[in-house]
């Protein structure tokens, strides 16, 4: 749904999940907190049109009367606006979050997997505001990246076993930047985009904002259904295909080298360019990185671009990302790159590559801190959450919970009255759905985080759950 357009009933209805909780008698206040959300989350854009209120009730199957009350309620909270003639739509951002609890009032952000700079970051800020005089003499200007940068993140790809020269590394404005970039260069509007069901939304997304079509593949209780994307690139023949084959965002799966071995035969059979999404590949949160499954375009080096970000692993205000490709595509990226930007901010770039100059021991600290944090969040899920199923992920930055109702959208609804931003299941779909998982993030620090999940328990058994004390599942 891009700004300015209309959202039909059916998709509306899609979007909202479930939103009602059974046998309620404030029906129209949970309508209006879910729309509400959708606004928060930028599914429903600033000046989005809604559909009527007689198609919406027909959609939701409710009556009008339960419709009009939703809309007069989030027209009280400037969420929506509405002229006779012209209908209802979506307000700005900021009127959109205007009700909301600011973070110093108490709100707890369970929305973002974003921990805070590594203790390094000030050092490093340091260096490069010596370092930067040199760069102020030129224009400034530098397309591909600043070639120690270049140099340092092929060091890190050669470190893990694959063979990277700095000619071919791009460094973009994040991985998303980078993404958008290939999507920009191989993607056409009504293409079909392959992705693991659930996925990353923003890159859901990012190919919904270029009029393509995303094709999910589910993924299984253990990860990737391999026979599954090999019917899909047959059958769908995408364009691209978007894989985060490291600790998986949002199940934490990671696939491994023999996984690997045959997605690259898939791909390239099929001749299919793909995406690896390595923004999380760092946090290896119980062995070695260096160690670990080789890259996937190790096993299909002229089908993979692999993009990657500092964000996870030292800062997200930091924005630097990188693309690794073929050489042969690099010089179609940077062409590519004009219409967009040209090139990422110096000073930023000198930080990250003082923060590689030598990487172990600020991210090995890195590591060390979120696997606390992840092990914290587990044992306090356990006694605040104990009928969901979470599943302990060996990296990365979330959880995926199994919820023991389809509750999810009902959950991060009423979480906004307890001071907690979440994140619903259907967010991570293609199509909706996933009603029955919530990804909760262990980037936040103990304390907070330890306040959090008991909000988040008292939100559960608000919303139906079970008590706290009931017969526990076990944590897998």
């Amino acid at each position: 749904m891009m700004p300015g357009g209309r959202v039909s009933a059916r998709r509306l209805a899609e979007l909202l999940g479930a939103w009602r909780a059974p046998n309620t008698r404030r029906a129209a206040t949970d309508l209006a907190g879910g729309v509400r959300l959708l606004a928060q989350e930028g599914r429903l854009p600033a000046g989005t049109r809604l559909p009527a209120e007689r198609e919406l009730a027909g959609a939701l199957t409710v009556s009008r009367t339960l419709v009009t009350s939703a809309m007069e309620l989030l027209r009280i909270d400037g969420v929506v606006a509405s002229r006779r003639g012209a209908g209802s739509w979506i307000t700005a951002p900021d009127q959109v979050r205007a009700g909301e609890p600011a973070d110093n009032d108490g709100l707890i952000d369970l929305a973002r997997a974003s921990p805070e700079a590594v203790p390094a970051m000030a050092d490093a800020v340091a260096v490069a505001v010596r370092r930067l005089p040199v760069h102020l003499r030129g224009h400034g200007y530098q397309p591909h990246g600043l070639p120690e940068l270049r140099a340092a993140i092929a060091d890190r790809f050669r470190a893990r076993g694959l063979a990277t020269s700095a000619d071919q590394i791009v460094v973009t404005t994040g991985a998303h930047h980078a993404f958008v970039l290939v999507l920009r260069l191989l993607v056409h509007p009504g293409d079909r985009v392959l992705v693991e069901q659930p996925t990353y939304p923003n890159a859901l997304d990012a190919i919904r904002a270029g009029n393509a079509l995303a094709v999910g593949v589910a993924m299984t209780e253990d990860g990737w259904c391999l026979d599954g994307i090999e019917a899909a690139l047959r059958q769908s023949a995408p364009k691209l295909a978007y894989f985060v084959p490291d600790f998986h965002n949002p199940t934490g799966h990671r696939l491994d080298d023999a996984g690997r071995d045959r997605l690259g035969a898939l791909l390239r059979r099929t001749r299919t360019v793909a995406v690896a999404d390595e923004t999380l590949v760092e946090l290896d949160l119980d062995g070695d990185p260096l160690a670990g499954p080789a890259p996937l375009a190790s096993f299909a080096p002229d089908q993979v671009l692999t993009i990657g970000s500092a964000s996870k692993s030292h800062w997200g205000g930091l924005r630097i990302g990188w693309v690794r490709a073929p050489q042969d595509m690099v010089d179609r990226i940077i062409g590519v790159r004009a219409t967009m930007d040209l090139g990422a901010p110096v000073f930023e770039q000198l930080v990250l590559a003082e923060l590689l100059a030598d990487p172990e021991p600020v991210l090995r600290e890195r590591r060390r801190e979120l696997a606390r944090r992840r092990d914290l969040l587990i044992t306090e899920l356990a006694t605040h959450c104990p009928h969901w199923t979470v599943r302990r992920p060996a990296g990365g930055l979330v959880t995926w919970c199994e919820l023991d109702e389809p509750v999810a959208t009902r959950l991060a609804v009423a979480g906004e009255a307890h001071g907690l931003r979440l994140v619903p299941g259907s967010r991570f779909g293609v199509d909706g759905g996933w009603e029955r998982w919530l990804r909760v993030p262990y980037a936040l620090p103990p304390a907070t985080l330890t306040d959090a999940v008991a909000r988040l328990g008292r939100v559960a058994r608000a919303v139906g759950g079970h008590t706290a004390g009931g017969e526990r599942v076990p944590i897998a």
